[in-house]
């Protein structure tokens, strides 16, 4: 159906996460690069996740990891229910 980067458990919700990674800002900041297609297979991937393991009532969030690699140096930047 799809592919879904990191599934983890927080206090309560099930928590999709979306890992986007740059090497530089050409072609703007890394969550950007969730765009409406992606939010939508991304939203239909966990649907299905959801579905066959019988998850469908809890509760969830859907995040995105930002990850930028600069001179040999890494940065992260988490946003938490990045989409809704």
């Amino acid at each position: 159906m799809g592919e879904i980067d990191i599934i983890t458990l927080d206090k309560n919700e099930i928590v999709f996460v979306e890992v986007k990674t740059r090497s530089n800002l050409n072609y703007g900041f890394a969550s950007e690069a969730v765009n409406q297609i992606k939010k939508k297979h991304l939203i239909n991937t966990i649907k299905y996740y959801l579905h066959i393991r019988n998850l469908e009532n809890e509760f969830i969030r859907i995040d995105v990891i930002e990850v930028y690699i600069k001179k040999s140096r890494t940065y992260v930047h988490h946003i938490k229910q990045a989409i809704e």
